[in-house]
């Protein structure tokens, strides 16, 4: 697929941009994501100022990326100590 020329729209302001095909909607479901983030954020503390709602809205998203990559980090330690564990054990069997 080749690249396409799209805007994204993201607090009143468009953002053109050159993208590739297969990343088009993803890109799509990202500015809408921030724009319904910006929208909560101004619902919930009554703020106007766009720069405040942007830090907020990526300070929040940060936030969601280091606990994302936490739980991968938990996730994959318990599945190196599963696959340890197997391992000891079907050493054991394969010496008997």
């Amino acid at each position: 697929m080749g690249e396409l020329s799209i805007k994204i729209r993201i607090s009143d302001r468009d953002y053109p941009m050159r993208v590739d095909a297969s990343e088009e909607e993803r890109i799509r479901v990202a500015g809408k994501l921030i724009n319904e983030k910006l929208k909560h954020f101004r619902e919930q503390f009554g703020i106007d100022d766009k720069q405040d709602l942007l830090s907020m809205t990526v300070f929040d998203a940060v936030m969601d990326k280091l606990k994302s990559d936490q739980a991968t980090t938990d996730n994959e330690t318990i599945v190196q100590s599963k696959i340890e564990h197997i391992d000891r054990i079907l050493s054991e069997a394969l010496a008997l």
